[in-house]
């Protein structure tokens, strides 16, 4: 029964008819019959309704020719009243092109002066703001825009006010020669402000606590760099702040911050090995640190051979803990025999010595020549992903291409970089090598000439 009378009210509604009176007594409504009923009255109500605002138009119809009357009196009053405007602007205009013209004949060379004067606040005022001066002397630019008004607006200025555009053109040239410290807060990069003493270099730099500050012109403040330049640049910057008197050296950036900012681009030795990517940690974490420490052992057990040797040279007691001692141990062993049979046992020992004396060195080598190779690999590949690049971006910036010309050559650099000290250390491992073994060949060639000569001795 409710789902239907909300159907029927729905529909009364779509009809026109006021659901006011309706809503109220459809709550009444028990059946279809007493629904129906009150649609019946509803509808009578609107009836009502309608004649009732028909009646109030018909009567109010006799009034809306007086109504258009009062518009039309009232639109002829309202142009009569345009016009005398009109006319009244039309003379004020006049009078002000007159009054104009003789203001700008009464100014003559004053109005020549406003010009100069807008120019040269103008023009003050971007030196001001980029100018690191601005640092130590704040609010400058609002004299120089209440200026810059008054030259617009032909208002005449001070004497007074002339004469403080001039001081603060010469403060900005007299501060520009100064070294000067100074208190004023201080933006870190990771957003912390805190108040500290600056050194403000003329207008070229400023410095705190041995490290360099930008003038951020877009925020009027100053802000540490995120990065700082090398030690040796920074080294003079510290030194610049704990002087009092005298002089010193100090990197000075004369163009206001351009080279420093090229400067903290150059990325360190860490981050060339990370452009390299995992070919270049390969060559220089990999095969660098293992032929160095192959080389080092290598070394050391030559140089600790090579001092035993000698000092069986210089001993007449044969000890078998050198290649030498045991090479003349062979001897002591086979004094009897031919001189042949002796030379060939010689040999043979001095072979046993051989591969101990040459340990590691062949893989050395072989580290020297890989390490290039790994590094020209490193750079075709990263070519290859250069030319892909172009094809996607075309060439339009420079510096992508040439960014990926310079990561890419940083293998090669890097194959380089540890193939020359290991082919260079390899050269004097392997001439300690060497010598040693000589020194065998030397030593078991005199031995068979000894022998053999005191074999001819006792035939």
């Amino acid at each position: 029964m409710r789902k239907l009378t909300s159907i029927i009210i729905a529909a009364v509604a779509f009809a026109g008819i006021s659901t006011s009176a309706f809503a109220q007594a459809a709550p009444e409504a028990n059946n279809l019959d007493q629904l129906l009923e009150l649609v019946k009255q509803g509808a009578y109500q609107e009836s009502q309704e309608n004649k009732r605002r028909e009646r109030e138009f018909v009567q109010q119809k006799s009034k809306q020719q007086s109504l258009l009357a009062n518009a039309r009196n009232t639109q002829k009053k309202e142009e009569r009243r345009s016009d005398r405007l009109e006319a009244e602007f039309k003379a004020n205009d006049g009078k002000i092109a007159k009054l104009e013209e003789e203001l700008s004949h009464e100014l003559g060379a004053l109005k020549e002066l406003f010009g100069v004067l807008q120019q040269v606040s103008g023009d003050t005022k971007a030196v001001f703001h980029d100018s690191i001066i601005s640092a130590q002397f704040p609010g400058r630019e609002v004299y120089l825009d209440e200026l810059i008004a008054k030259a617009s607006s032909s208002e005449l200025p001070t004497i007074d006010e002339i004469a403080q555009l001039w001081y603060e053109v010469q403060r900005e040239m007299t501060e520009s020669g100064k070294v000067v410290k100074f208190d004023v807060d201080v933006q870190y990069p990771n957003g912390e402000i805190t108040t500290r003493e600056v050194v403000r270099v003329g207008t070229f730099n400023l410095i705190s606590d041995g490290k360099y500050l930008e003038w951020r012109t877009k925020y009027q403040n100053i802000s540490e760099l995120p990065r700082q330049p090398k030690p040796r640049f920074l080294d003079t910057a510290g030194s610049l702040q704990t002087v009092s008197a005298g002089y010193t050296a100090f990197a000075l950036d004369i163009s206001r911050g351009a080279i420093l900012g090229l400067l903290i681009q150059d990325p360190s030795i860490i981050e060339r090995i990370d452009q390299g990517g995992p070919i270049g940690y390969i060559i220089i974490y990999g095969l660098g640190p293992l032929s160095l420490l192959l080389i080092i052992i290598s070394g050391l057990t030559l140089v600790m051979k090579r001092g035993k040797v000698k000092a069986q040279i210089r001993s007449d007691v044969v000890s078998e803990d050198n290649p030498l001692g045991r090479v003349l141990s062979v001897y002591e062993d086979n004094k009897s025999v031919d001189v042949e049979t002796l030379e060939l046992k010689l040999d043979e020992a001095i072979l046993k010595e051989t591969p101990a004396l040459e340990r590691f060195l062949t893989l050395i080598k072989v580290i020297a020549a890989i390490a290039p190779l790994m590094g020209l690999l490193g750079t075709v590949t990263g070519m290859i992903n250069t030319f892909q690049s172009m094809t996607l971006f075309g060439t339009g910036d420079p510096k992508l291409m040439a960014g990926g010309i310079s990561q890419a050559l940083v293998t090669t650099v890097l194959g380089i970089v540890v193939a020359l000290p290991t082919l260079f250390l390899h050269s004097i491992v392997a001439g300690w090598s060497k010598g040693i073994i000589h020194t065998l060949e030397e030593q078991s060639a005199g031995i068979i000439a000894v022998h053999a000569e005191q074999g001819q001795k006792g035939a």
